[in-house]
């Protein structure tokens, strides 16, 4: 992984990890559900923003070297990339 990339993929996961434990606690005191929701989404944003990052370092890494390697390589990355795009455009992202 790029240091910087994983470095801030790490960053955003233990900020996750710290949302979630608020959801929780949220759900457990049966707090007022539009702010429960307002949390679950704010996690789901969190969720996009660190899957961006780890988008980009497969496409700065593994795809950039797969498509040098062209062939079979190539059309694996292509693939892999139309897999999800569709992953993401299924889960209304």
């Amino acid at each position: 992984m790029i240091e910087d990339i994983k470095k801030r993929a790490l960053h955003r996961s233990r900020i996750l990890q710290g949302q979630l434990r608020g959801l929780e606690k949220m759900i457990d005191n049966e707090e007022y559900c539009v702010d429960i929701i307002t949390q679950s989404l704010a996690i789901q944003k969190s969720l996009r923003s660190l899957n961006k990052l780890l988008v980009e370092n497969h496409l700065r890494t593994h795809v950039t070297d797969m498509f040098e390697e062209g062939g079979t390589e190539r059309e694996a990355a292509v693939t892999e990339l139309l897999t999800v795009f569709e992953l993401t455009n299924n889960r209304g992202q």
